[in-house]
């Protein structure tokens, strides 16, 4: 009877750690920690300031952070492999100077957005077959290609700017979806988030660039063309660029040497702060979502209480450290509780032998 008694409680001692560990595993998960963040984010400036639940203005203020939670959306796939781009607002200036160049020569509309995007995937090429053709560390090309290309916008353009752009290029960036108060540049960020999810999580491409980071070496004697990936992945970075060059020139009807300018870094703590670990081989595109939205509505609600840059920086970089230091000792934390489960598994089945 007594060791009958042990092994039901030894028993029921498994079940508990069953039901706690799926308890833990939903509220440590990132995303949802981001969520629960979110939520008390709206609740705090919602009660500080009456105008940051109107509708128009949330609308509004997505036009202050859509391009670079663009931007955010192929940052995931390099930093996913362990790579990193720090020319991408580099990258947007050149977009821009080509596109107000040609403007200036009388190129229409479609003209002007091929010509965004061209230009936008050949500098993420050139990013990428430097860094895998001669086995560079990618932030000491992106480094270099950083100072090229706005260096090419900044001898071209000098102090001048290229204002001149046909009537219906700034739809692009100012205006909404028609019969609603809905921007054009939040549904697209949308619609590139859900394709783009969709190529991480739920194709072979997702599942090669989650092998590249967790171990190259590995994917490489797999049969994976890791080179061809990372190609791949910084000449979509440059057309994510191009694209956000686009929109950002049609918001602000100008192309200046100094478009974007710091972009890059802003761009690289939505996609950290998202929980895609700077290591690589982790993360989500629900995270990085979930980041654009709180970062881009964190900074709306302090403007909207007048706080300055300053403040705001220092929260953002609060935010980005928690980001970088709380996974960790959550993944220690359930690494421990997997060690005890196991544990006291191994007691049961000694039990029923």
């Amino acid at each position: 009877m007594a060791e009958q008694r042990d092994l039901v409680a030894k028993t029921r001692l498994i079940e508990e750690f069953g039901w706690k560990n799926r308890l833990i595993e939903l509220f440590t998960k990132w995303e949802f920690l981001l969520g629960i963040i979110f939520v008390l984010m709206v609740l705090i400036f919602s009660n500080l300031s009456p105008w940051f639940l109107d509708y128009f203005n949330l609308m509004n203020a997505t036009f202050q952070f859509s391009e670079k939670a663009i931007m955010a959306l192929p940052m995931i796939f390099i930093i996913m492999c362990g790579d990193i781009d720090i020319s991408i607002a580099s990258i947007i200036a050149l977009c821009a100077y080509a596109v107000g160049t040609a403007s200036a020569s009388g190129v229409g509309t479609p003209g002007l957005i091929l010509i965004g995007i061209a230009v936008g995937a050949a500098a993420g090429m050139v990013n990428g077959l430097l860094i895998t053709g001669f086995n560079m560390p990618a932030i000491a090309v992106t480094l270099a290609t950083q100072s090229i290309y706005r260096g090419i916008a900044q001898a071209a353009l000098e102090e001048r700017a290229l204002t001149s752009y046909p009537p219906e290029f700034g739809f692009f960036g100012q205006q909404f979806i028609p019969g609603t108060i809905i921007p054009f540049e939040l549904v697209l960020y949308l619609i590139l988030a859900v394709i783009m999810g969709f190529v991480l999580h739920k194709t072979s491409y997702g599942r090669r660039l989650y092998a590249i980071g967790s171990s190259p070496e590995a994917a490489r004697f797999t049969g994976i063309k890791v080179k061809q990936v990372r190609i791949i992945n910084y000449t979509l970075m440059g057309i994510f660029a191009g694209i956000a060059g686009i929109l950002l020139t049609s918001r602000i009807l100008s192309a200046r040497s100094n478009i974007a300018l710091n972009w890059d870094l802003e761009v690289i703590t939505l996609v950290v702060l998202g929980g895609v670990a700077i290591t690589g081989g982790k993360g989500t595109m629900y995270g990085v979502v979930i980041a654009s939205f709180l970062v881009g509505y964190l900074k709306f609600g302090m403007g909207l209480l007048k706080l300055s840059g300053t403040i705001m920086t220092i929260v953002i970089g609060t935010l980005l450290i928690i980001a970088v230091l709380l996974p960790r000792l959550l993944d220690s934390y359930k690494n421990k509780r997997k060690l005890r489960r196991q544990q006291a598994e191994a007691v049961l089945q000694q039990a029923k032998a």
